[in-house]
């Protein structure tokens, strides 16, 4: 199998993937998606749909991650489920809608679209703004629904877990990172399985993709990446709680900035 040349490099992406998975309560999308994209690129993806099929396949992995993620954090009281039975409904909508979008727009146009929203992500993480506050309890009424519509539709198009968009929201009105961290990885579960999904129906009438896509899912990859990816997941969770709250969102607005940097070396 052709496969099995690119099993170090969808290996190793799928350990950092997971690690990030569990530090940071993202899907690990912004390490998979240059990765798979390079790989897919030697396996015969046409470049018009290359990054379509890194992105869904990558949702595909995180499904996987934020399993092991959210029960990582779950058993250290890390996950606010409340919040995500609020949000799970609207999260999902939001989601199939950006995979749908997705479709329509081209290559190139994903990459820039992905790189500059992390980056300015990224700013609320590394700058001295803690004191700035949103307010001290999430949305009610009308923002409660669209925020994470909001974070679903732009985590999909991006083929990320939602992490690097809801982390900073929920911060912002003063929940605690950690928390925040972990809350982030259930609702990127419910982001993954409703944005692979779109995904999966938007490629399935793609004639030019080789075999072993599901959609624009490339299922040998999505399975070696993800054994990775859980077998980390555990160890970045039990590292997030063992760094103070400076450290941790230091280090995801340096994560940020690195994969917007990574994304945009490679148009």
């Amino acid at each position: 199998m052709e496969i099995l040349e690119h099993l170090p490099a969808l290996l190793l992406a799928g350990s950092i993937a997971g690690f990030l998975a569990g530090l940071l309560g993202i899907g690990g999308g912004v390490v998979t998606i240059p990765a798979l994209f390079l790989v897919f690129g030697q396996i015969g993806i046409p470049h018009e749909w290359r990054m379509h099929a890194a992105i869904g396949t990558s949702l595909a992995v995180i499904v996987a991650t934020n399993i092991s993620s959210v029960i990582a954090h779950h058993k250290k009281g890390g996950v606010d489920w409340g919040i995500v039975r609020d949000w799970w409904l609207f999260v999902a909508s939001g989601s199939v809608a950006g995979s749908m979008f997705a479709k329509g727009l081209k290559t190139e146009e994903l990459i820039y679209f992905f790189a500059i929203l992390i980056a300015l992500l990224a700013v609320k993480m590394l700058l001295p703004i803690e004191k700035i506050k949103l307010g001290t309890v999430l949305p009610t009424g009308l923002l409660r629904f669209i925020s994470p519509a909001v974070i679903g539709f732009f985590s999909a198009v991006m083929g990320i877990g939602g992490g690097s968009f809801s982390v900073p929201y929920l911060t912002l009105y003063s929940v605690p990172i950690h928390r925040a961290v972990g809350t982030a990885a259930l609702a990127g579960l419910v982001i993954s399985v409703s944005g692979g999904l779109g995904y999966l129906v938007g490629g399935w009438d793609v004639e030019s993709l080789p075999a072993g896509m599901a959609g624009f899912i490339h299922v040998p990859s999505m399975i070696v990446v993800a054994i990775a990816a859980v077998l980390f997941a555990p160890f970045g969770a039990k590292a997030a709680h063992a760094l103070s709250k400076t450290a941790l969102s230091i280090i995801f607005g340096v994560f940020l900035i690195a994969a917007a940097v990574r994304m945009l070396a490679s148009v």
